[in-house]
């Protein structure tokens, strides 16, 4: 059974566990849900269904390939991939306003529609649900020892997310951010969400210590590899599929591990990321220095890196029938996307 197959199988409980999360409890509360539901991608502007680009629900599918391949029952974890989901969409509207970003997968995003004070308050409800969500597991029969690690382990990886998101801000008025600073910063707002994804699978299955440590490792690595690739993205990824203007993060001169490796190497670049604005004409100057000096493939490399330690984890763990191999064919097709 290939990665397709068990995504076929999977992905419609799973977007039936989220639209059964994400309905307003009371008829007053419907526009906010409705918020909700527009950045998830199933109802347009004016609130009517009218389905959208909702993402490839990668850590969900983390979270339940690692629970199959822990000999657990997919289904028991559809809670906790939702909510795993729910998390990293909470941090996505957020992160919007707190980037200026006023697109997302080819729409606006829900601040740019709905103003700053209504999209902060979306992305509060969005937090909260995760964790409704993940209570959820009690109704799919999982212990409560297993549902409060659970919930441990998700607010972990909540702190560690926004405190990633609290460094990567700070670092627009530093000039001082190391690489390892970088890392560090991508090991929270990143890794530890897909780090989560991974280990909450094997929770749920009640898989040893030794094997919940594995994917964790696998998570992590896997998580710093795929921020790495989604830096690239940011600054020659296709439009049409990243759903973002191509030199986004040059734009608002953001301090990516290439943006610091560049300026590191090329007085010409650094000059110009120190501006407060750029021209189109210097973006594609900054984008042209980039590959020059070997930013690009510097980063690459490190990618390529944490791929593979990520993949050592993955075979350390062990896992069973083909949600094991499913998850490789799954990390593999991470590293190659949207080249």
């Amino acid at each position: 059974m290939s990665l397709r197959d068990l995504q076929e199988r999977y992905l419609p409980s799973l977007e039936a566990e989220l639209q059964a999360v994400a309905q307003a409890p009371q008829q007053q509360h419907a526009e906010l849900f409705g918020i909700l539901r527009y950045h998830l991608g199933w109802v347009d502007s004016t609130l009517k269904p009218s389905p959208a680009e909702s993402g490839k629900r990668v850590r969900p599918m983390l979270c339940l390939l690692a629970c199959e391949g822990c000999g657990g029952d997919w289904q028991k974890a559809l809670p906790a991939a939702a909510a795993v989901e729910l998390l990293h969409n909470f941090s996505l509207i957020h992160d919007d306003i707190e980037d200026g970003d006023r697109t997302r997968r080819g729409r606006p995003t829900v601040w740019a529609v709905w103003g700053e004070a209504r999209g902060i308050n979306a992305g509060d409800a969005m937090f909260g649900l995760a964790h409704l969500a993940l209570l959820r597991l009690r109704g799919r029969g999982v212990e409560d020892g297993k549902v409060l690690a659970a919930l441990d382990l998700l607010i972990e990886s909540e702190l560690a997310l926004t405190g990633g998101q609290h460094l990567d801000i700070g670092f627009e008025d530093r000039g001082d951010v190391t690489a390892d600073d970088y890392l560090a910063m991508i090991e929270g707002k990143t890794a530890a969400l897909v780090s989560c994804a991974c280990k909450l699978g094997a929770v749920v299955a009640a898989a040893n210590a030794d094997r919940q440590a594995r994917l964790a490792s696998f998570g992590r690595h896997l998580g710093i590899a795929f921020q790495m690739r989604d830096d690239i993205l940011g600054v020659w990824g296709d439009p049409e599929k990243t759903g973002k203007p191509s030199g986004a993060d040059l734009a608002r001169r953001k301090k990516s591990l290439l943006v610091l490796h560049g300026a590191e190497n090329n007085s010409e670049l650094r000059g110009l990321l120190a501006q407060d604005a750029l021209s189109e004409e210097e973006i594609d100057t900054a984008t042209r220095l980039l590959e020059q000096v070997g930013s690009r493939r510097y980063v690459e490399e490190l990618e390529r890196e944490h791929h593979t330690r990520a993949l050592a984890s993955l075979e350390k763990a062990s896992l069973q029938g083909p949600a094991g191999e499913a998850l490789k064919e799954l990390a593999q097709g991470l590293l190659g996307r949207c080249r």
